[in-house]
């Protein structure tokens, strides 16, 4: 009768042990990548390239992102700064722009800066959406290739205002 060494006999539970450890550290693993995806979701959103994959994940688990944001793919269509004639003193501001973002964004802020003749800032000023809407608008984001125009009138910095440039923000 051959009788097995006792090293032998322990290797099988040693052996189911370890796979069971590397099961434990796989788990372990996936959910401190699910914890890092979940706190770092809003900055992974942030990348053009990486957006749409953490839209799908966020989708499957039911997570929400921050809306896209990229000031830079607002064009402006159309500007102008006219003085009121009824009203001296007072300049209007009118422009219109579009978002061509591949995503919706929420409303831009918009930043104005009247100049001189010698290109001398008058004054700058940074209008958010609710300063040239007035009332809130119907939707809190612009779709993609969505235009919107708007107009408000302001108090002339100068009465020697001849330029002026418009940043969105």
């Amino acid at each position: 009768m051959s009788r097995t060494p006792s090293f032998a006999l322990n290797d099988a539970p040693v052996a189911a042990r370890r796979r069971g450890e590397w099961w434990l550290l796989a788990l372990l693993t996936l959910g401190l990548a699910g914890q890092l995806f979940f706190g770092e979701r809003a900055t992974l959103a942030a990348n053009a390239q990486l957006r749409p994959v953490v839209e799908t994940a966020c989708d499957a688990i039911g997570c929400s992102l921050p809306p896209w944001r990229e000031p830079t793919a607002f064009t402006m269509l159309a500007r102008d700064v006219i003085a009121v004639p009824e009203r001296p003193g007072v300049l209007r501001v009118q422009a219109s722009f579009r978002n061509d973002a591949r995503w919706a964004q929420p409303w831009p802020a918009l930043i104005l800066t009247l100049s001189d003749a010698d290109n001398r800032t008058l004054g700058t000023r940074r209008f958010l959406p609710r300063d040239y809407l007035g009332d809130a608008p119907s939707s809190t984001l612009l779709a993609p290739g969505q235009a919107s125009q708007l107009a408000f009138d302001i108090v002339e910095p100068a009465p020697n205002v001849v330029a002026f440039d418009f940043r969105f923000d």
